[in-house]
């Protein structure tokens, strides 16, 4: 299929980047002037700022609570932004949707980014939080039945380490795990996958910006050999929670998601891999609104209420 028209024009009509280096800080500013203000947003029953006191230190976290009830699932949520970029304000919306839609507690996580925190820094938050969401259960009014973990892009990446490791630490609350257009495999060889040389070009995020971006985090101690880095080189995936993986037709990403897919699969994880036709990466951030990709959040859903 060939790019969704809407999101054709969009990408018509970005600037051309500045040359030079990237600037985290000149970038995250203009991520946040994009943010709806309060009285545009979804209305919820409840939605609080909490500073999660973990074993990673004190993480603040937004907690979106859809509607009145004695108790919830839990989801926890981890944002994308090549680990340098992204907030609890420039991801809201997709919090709150997927509290709307799926009806559980949503926790997202303002995890440390990079260049300024080293990895593990945004790692270790992101785990903490989860453990502290468990350990929560009381004043969270969690039903103790469904805790899932769900991330876009670089949060993807977050999802898939995090899965891994709480099956290494023997924590098995972990019930499921979502992965929208994950990052799995920072090494960025682009004969490894297809999608890299076929999407490379033309739909917003671009293969040859892919070590650029993420060399805020690579340069800092992030081994794209290491599997919690690069999850996909986790040699045994047998035993992890079930997955849903959401990848973008025209996104430089795709393959290697959906051989991560395959991979769960053959490990005999049950494991749902979900590709939106003339979507781009990004697509759940920033064009959930089109009626063929509203629907994501629907499939979220639906994956959650098997367990």
């Amino acid at each position: 299929m060939t790019l969704h028209p809407e999101i054709a024009t969009f990408i018509a009509g970005l600037p051309t980047p500045p040359e030079g280096p990237l600037d985290p800080v000149a970038m995250r500013a203009a991520d946040e002037a994009h943010v709806a203000p309060l009285e545009e947003r979804l209305p919820l029953h409840a939605v609080d700022d909490v500073t999660a006191k973990t074993a990673s230190g004190e993480v603040p976290v937004r907690i979106y609570t859809p509607v009145e009830a004695d108790s919830h699932g839990v989801l926890v949520y981890f944002h994308g932004g090549a680990f340098f970029l992204g907030s609890l304000e420039t991801h809201d919306h997709v919090a709150r949707s997927l509290a709307k839609e799926t009806g559980l507690k949503v926790i997202s996580v303002g995890y440390r980014l990079a260049p300024e925190a080293a990895f593990p820094a945004g790692l270790d938050d992101c785990y903490a939080v989860v453990r502290w969401a468990a350990e929560e259960s009381e004043s969270l009014a969690w039903n103790g039945t469904t805790l899932a973990i769900a991330g876009d892009s670089s949060g993807g990446t977050f999802v898939a380490a995090i899965a891994a490791k709480a099956q290494d630490d023997g924590f098995q609350r972990i019930t499921h795990q979502i992965l929208y257009y994950p990052s799995l495999d920072l090494d960025f060889d682009v004969d490894r996958y297809a999608s890299l040389r076929e999407n490379a070009v033309g739909y917003g995020m671009e293969t040859a910006g892919l070590k650029p971006f993420n060399a805020f985090y690579t340069d800092g101690g992030a081994d794209a050999a290491d599997p919690l880095v690069s999850p996909i080189k986790r040699a045994d995936l047998t035993g992890l929670p079930p997955a849903l993986i959401v990848t973008a037709e025209h996104d430089p990403l795709r393959d290697e998601g959906e051989l991560y897919g395959q991979r769960l699969r053959e490990a005999g994880v049950a494991a749902t891999v979900s590709r939106y036709e003339g979507a781009v990466h990004g697509f759940v951030q920033h064009f959930s609104w089109i009626p063929e990709y509203q629907g994501v959040f629907a499939q979220t859903r639906d994956f959650l209420s098997r367990r």
